[in-house]
């Protein structure tokens, strides 16, 4: 009960700092309006200065495997959970629009909001370098196989354009320049410089999520849960959960890779979909009800499966 009280206190602040971005939304204190500025300095800013940080001088980004193989395993991860989610949802009651947008939603796991925040409390630098390495395929499959899943090939534009990130970028470049020892010979001050602009991103990027969910919530009332919600939950939380623990068990990879799977087993729906499948020709009534029942569950289960998967796995 301890260990569970220890996770649970761990997962906490990301969800108490989601609801304060909630509550100062509705109290007027961060007004939709700053939510334009505040994300695109969030991600063009703030994001690749955390992902510097991480990356350079970290020893175990000097080992070949934890630059090669986390990319295609984030990129395998997000595809096998589009393909489960694309099959559920043959057997619900849901029109082509509606389907399409569940398996984008529940298909996506929330690699970025969450994880980083866990990784930081329990693990360090090492493994947080390796999260972003992994997260790079997961990126490349979110804006493809996520994209051509929600519009079915449609001619809506955009996707491989935002390979382009300055995520993506900051990634490439922060590997190569840790490559050729940069963070040996660049002034000291300009590390400190990064280090102080990355932390700002987390708590930043989880209050603008909790004053998203301030502005949808009203537009889509969410009631009880449906049965799209309910299986959402089943594969999102229970059935992609124990694959992720299987691949992290017999997969041959390095013990900071397999924390990020056991890591990313855990995660609720990823929230950026609530957002694009409204843009890209879906239902973002379904994708918020998906994300938010997701979030809900995921609260009680993040340390559960956290404490199981370590076990699980032997790490």
């Amino acid at each position: 009960m301890s260990a569970y009280l220890g996770l649970l206190g761990a997962v906490a602040p990301v969800f108490i700092i989601i609801a304060a971005g909630f509550t100062i939304r509705r109290s007027g204190v961060l007004t939709a309006e700053a939510d334009r500025s505040l994300l695109k300095v969030s991600i063009n800013i703030l994001y690749p200065c955390l992902i510097i940080d991480a990356v350079l001088g970290n020893p175990a980004l000097e080992k070949i495997g934890n630059v090669l193989l986390p990319p295609a395993v984030g990129f395998a991860t997000a595809v096998l959970g589009y393909l489960v989610c694309t099959f559920g949802a043959r057997f619900l009651p849901l029109d082509e629009k509606k389907a399409r947008t569940f398996a984008f939603t529940a298909g996506m796991y929330n690699y970025g909001y969450i994880p980083i925040p866990l990784v930081q409390k329990f693990f360090g630098r090492e493994t947080m370098g390796v999260l972003f390495t992994h997260n790079l395929g997961v990126e490349i499959a979110f804006w493809t196989a996520g994209l051509f899943i929600l519009t079915r090939g449609s001619s809506e534009k955009g996707g491989w354009r935002n390979l382009l990130s300055a995520p993506v970028i900051a990634i490439v470049a922060a590997v190569a320049l840790n490559f050729f020892g940069a963070h040996g010979w660049l002034p000291p001050f300009l590390l400190t410089t990064i280090h102080m602009l990355g932390q700002s991103y987390v708590p930043l990027i989880l209050l603008l999520t909790g004053a998203t969910f301030a502005d949808q919530l009203p537009k889509n009332p969410i009631h009880i849960a449906d049965a799209t919600t309910l299986a959402a939950c089943v594969l999102r939380m229970l059935l992609l959960p124990a694959l992720f623990l299987l691949i992290a068990k017999f997969l041959p990879c390095s013990v900071e890779l397999k924390r990020i799977i056991v890591i990313q087993a855990a995660m609720p729906a990823a929230m950026l979909p609530v957002i694009l499948a409204k843009h890209y020709g879906g239902d973002a009534d379904t994708a918020l009800r998906i994300v938010f029942f997701t979030v809900l569950v995921s609260l009680f289960t993040i340390p559960v499966w956290m404490r199981v998967g370590f076990y699980f796995v032997g790490i």
